[in-house]
């Protein structure tokens, strides 16, 4: 009992932490959907962590770590360490100098408005939403297997889900990006903090860090032939998803200044090793607690070795750590996508607007909003109750789509000979190749392309960008005006 006490404390904590940001609430669209652009770069660091870091890293990490080992590190975390940086420095720091000039608010306003198409902007929302999805799917499904672990069974696991969405809900409504970006800042700090802790409590009672490792299997302490070369190769295309997820182009226009970014970019890669580093070794000592697990099952490694060696207050606190990691992603990209849904098609095609001003009220586009994050949240949760499967490689699937579509961002900012016909052929091409890879690989444990190690990412990958170069190339060029829009010296100038 004393275990949901905590935790339940915990979540009321992140209500008010929260919903108190709603005193500095402007009562705007800017405000409510990019804080009016005055974050700060310490709480831009957390924002952009902590949002990148959702079950995935901590339960979905360990989990995987579980059944192949160290080279889960490799796979994901030392890739990411590397990449995310160099495109906040290359990709955000553009994407805000831009976002702030012309007053955008999502992705696909700016793209929209690069390539002047309406119809490339609303292809790209309703692909936008459905990638997204998997990835709110594990921070509900993270949630409650999570509480009804923890709790002994005692809260089933439906109602842990049920109680992520809701805390969620309410304080993304309440306070917007700017309570999102505070709330993930305290979580990202309480994970980080008590993930490390977890590892050090659970390792000393399992009679030290050597005296532990000599117990697991030593298949799992090399990488071995549980990740084939190739297969670690291509996996360093899957960071290139942040470049285009809506959660972290929100967060990247709520920056103060393009300097806001030299935190981010300078402490990502440090942050990353806190998280990873505990979460793929208790997976792997997990193998020795915990044996037997097979296939999503392993979700909940870490919550059982939590439980195992942390009873009563402690592992209510531990498993606080891990709700922290699980809601600080699912806040923004709920909030990014109700953003993507008010600005690209409520206010953008006029519906329901005040006829006497042919305009969305600032109340109405926060209203809209907040009604959107309440339906999307919604469908994810009636889909974590009918779903059961692997967080690390339904976060893995979410994350190629992404990735493949990284071409488009690229030839938007550095490319002026880039067409919409070129994007268009990039956008379909990921499309049609990521339903055929999903289909062949969903029931497919460890799926690579023809079983030759290669991750179906590096093949959309390419495809999209020979897509986006032959059809800019076979195209007519974009109007000179256009092209003046984006890249005259003024827009290229990094703003300080």
């Amino acid at each position: 009992m004393i275990v949901i006490v905590v935790i339940f404390a915990y979540l009321g904590l992140v209500l008010i932490v929260g919903t108190v940001s709603h005193k500095f609430f402007r009562g705007t669209g800017e405000d409510y959907f990019v804080a009016s652009r005055t974050i700060g770069p310490f709480v831009l660091l957390m924002s952009l962590f902590g949002t990148n870091m959702t079950a995935f890293s901590i339960l979905g990490a360990s989990g995987e770590a579980y059944h192949r080992g160290i080279g889960v590190f490799a796979l994901m975390a030392s890739s990411t360490a590397l990449v995310a940086p160099c495109i906040f420095f290359f990709v955000g720091t553009r994407l805000w100098v831009i976002g702030k000039r012309h007053g955008y608010f999502t992705q696909v306003q700016y793209f929209r408005e690069r390539w002047n198409n309406d119809g490339f902007g609303l292809l790209l929302f309703f692909v936008i939403v459905a990638l997204i999805v998997p990835y709110l799917l594990i921070g509900v499904m993270g949630g409650g297997i999570t509480l009804h672990q923890i709790t002994n069974e005692q809260i089933p696991q439906w109602l842990g889900g049920l109680v992520v969405c809701t805390v969620v809900f309410i304080y993304v409504c309440y306070g917007g990006v700017r309570g999102t970006a505070w709330a993930n800042t305290f979580q990202t700090l309480v994970f980080m903090t008590l993930g490390g802790a977890t590892f050090f409590f659970i390792v000393h009672k399992m009679g030290g860090f050597s005296a532990s490792l000599a117990q697991v299997a030593p298949d799992l302490l090399v990488r071995g032939n549980h990740v084939e070369p190739l297969e670690l190769l291509t996996y360093t295309c899957i960071p290139l998803s942040v470049g285009m997820f809506p959660h972290i182009f929100m967060h990247w226009l709520t920056a103060k200044s393009a300097r806001t970014f030299r935190y981010p970019v300078m402490w990502y890669p440090i942050c990353v090793a806190i998280v990873w580093v505990p979460s793929v070794l208790l997976g792997i000592l997990g193998s020795v607690e915990v044996p037997g697990l097979k296939g999503p099952e392993a979700n909940s490694v870490l919550v059982q070795m939590i439980q195992r060696h942390a009873p009563g207050v402690l592992a209510g606190f531990l498993g606080a750590g891990v709700f922290a990691a699980i809601m600080s992603s699912l806040d923004s990209q709920s909030l990014s996508i109700g953003s993507m849904f008010t600005h690209d098609i409520i206010r953008h095609y006029r519906v329901s607007f005040d006829p006497a001003t042919r305009e969305l009220s600032e109340r109405g586009q926060v209203l809209v909003g907040r009604l959107f994050v309440f339906g999307i949240l919604c469908l994810t949760y009636l889909l974590s109750l009918v779903l059961n499967r692997s967080i690390f490689k339904l976060a893995v699937w979410s994350f190629t789509g992404f990735a493949a579509l990284f071409p488009i961002i690229i030839a938007a900012l550095f490319w002026k000979r880039s067409t919409k016909y070129g994007a268009f052929a990039s956008i379909i091409s990921v499309m049609v190749l990521w339903i055929y890879f999903f289909i062949q690989g969903w029931e497919t444990p460890g799926y690579t392309v023809g079983g030759t190690g290669i991750m179906p990412v590096a093949v959309i990958f390419a495809v999209s960008t020979v897509a986006m170069i032959i059809g800019s190339l076979i195209s007519k060029p974009p109007d000179s005006d256009v092209v003046q829009k984006f890249f005259s010296t003024g827009v290229e100038q990094t703003e300080s």
